[in-house]
């Protein structure tokens, strides 16, 4: 078994390419790519390449990479064209809260009127 956390982790494994996925843009911190389940029609998931498994356990010193992690959100919403309408940036952390991959990521939802309260 692998002491390293990353290798079996899927947003891990997309950053570094080794799964696939339909990628809208990426740098050296952050990727953006479609939602394999979309819950709207535009769905996009925006991760930091490092491994940060939730909020939670963001180390001190991450609030630049998080803040590069929303700037890639509003990137996301104005390429799919959703930035005039309005969109909606989700975070969850933690099973209560619906997190299913243990990689911190932000879903960039929009393209329909959502509704409120979510969940």
């Amino acid at each position: 078994m692998s002491l390293d956390k990353t290798a079996d982790c899927l947003f891990c494994r997309i950053a570094r390419k080794e799964v696939p996925a339909k990628v809208l843009f990426e740098d050296d911190r952050v990727l953006a790519f479609e939602d394999i389940r979309p819950q709207a029609p535009a769905h996009v998931l925006v991760i930091p390449k490092a491994h940060i498994a939730s909020l939670e356990d963001a180390p001190a010193g991450s609030e630049e990479l998080l803040g590069a992690c929303l700037v890639a959100a509003r990137r996301a919403a104005r390429e799919k064209g959703v930035d005039a309408t309005g969109y909606r940036v989700v975070l969850n952390t933690g099973p209560d809260s619906g997190q299913v991959v243990f990689h911190v990521h932000f879903h960039v939802l929009g393209g329909r009127r959502l509704g409120w309260p979510p969940g």
